[in-house]
């Protein structure tokens, strides 16, 4: 396989057949990320990865999940993503799901057609990072999505049905704004009711622009502690009617947490409450 410069993908899709679409982020403004700052953004050519494509399926046995990268393969035109679905199926028909990254504004700039067309020739999974359901944070982070865009975009996923999964960060709002930052999360996760939510737990990325606010102050990081307590809030303030697959077991987090909303929630704030050793930060990695 063929990859350039730095290739993220998420932490379930660690045993997937990683295939590397576009390179870097179209959007590359947020501030807590400096994963592809040095990078321009473009995609490969079909045929290209095509052949990525059948040097895999010469390499492996058995590819049963496939992972689109890199950061949002969906801003795409559908054309060009039903051409290479249709030909994943065709070399690995033993592929049971095909997932990708995805903005919001890749998602609603796809019309219903376009996702359930999507949808059945198998992208099955959309990886969606909404950081945070605060407005003031969202801005200040330079996302891009609004509160009521990421709400409705996880809506659209579900409706098209494809499964979700929403990537939230602690420790977003540092100690000026923890407490918000955990409230208004708790209850755009209760308003999505995404298939997966998941927590990360914020590293100021030296090549990330936050880090200059950490620096001259206008920024402070939460403690460990305070992490959890935040976190505590953040879980108690959901309230999820459709089953929702919770974690926060990243290598990023202090505490690793795993249940299923709603029923495990009280087992959940049980476990932060009881929490004894954490993850040392030199363990701790992006």
């Amino acid at each position: 396989m063929r990859y350039e410069g730095t290739v993220i993908r998420p932490p379930s899709e660690a045993y997937s057949l990683i295939v590397q679409v576009t390179i870097g982020c179209s959007h590359n403004k947020c501030t807590f990320c400096g994963t592809f700052k040095n990078e321009k953004f473009r995609f490969r050519a079909l045929e290209e990865v095509m052949e990525d494509l059948r040097w895999a399926r010469a390499y492996y046995r058995m590819a049963e999940r496939i992972f689109l990268a890199d950061a949002d393969v969906l801003v795409l035109k559908t054309d060009y993503l039903v051409k290479l679905l249709d030909n994943i199926h065709a070399l690995f028909p033993e592929c049971n799901r095909v997932s990708s990254y995805a903005t919001a504004q890749d998602v609603l700039r796809k019309t219903p057609e376009d996702l359930a067309l999507l949808k059945a020739r198998g992208l099955g999974m959309l990886y969606l990072g909404a950081e945070t359901g605060n407005r003031e944070i969202l801005k200040s982070v330079r996302k891009g999505s609004t509160r009521e865009e990421l709400i409705e975009a996880v809506h659209k996923i579900g409706t098209a049905g494809m499964r979700s999964s929403v990537t939230f960060i602690s420790g977003l709002g540092g100690r000026n704004m923890w407490r918000e930052h955990a409230v208004d999360t708790g209850t755009i996760i209760s308003e999505m009711e995404p298939d997966y939510a998941s927590l990360l737990t914020l590293i100021v990325d030296p090549c990330a622009p936050l880090s200059e606010d950490v620096k001259n102050g206008t920024f402070v990081p939460l403690t460990p502690e305070e992490v959890l307590e935040e976190t505590k809030l953040l879980v108690e303030t959901i309230h999820v009617k459709k089953r929702c697959v919770f974690r926060s077991n990243h290598a990023s987090n202090y505490l690793p947490l795993r249940g299923t909303l709603p029923e495990d929630k009280d087992a959940l704030l049980r476990q932060i409450a009881s929490a004894g050793v954490l993850r040392p930060e030199r363990y701790r990695m992006l």
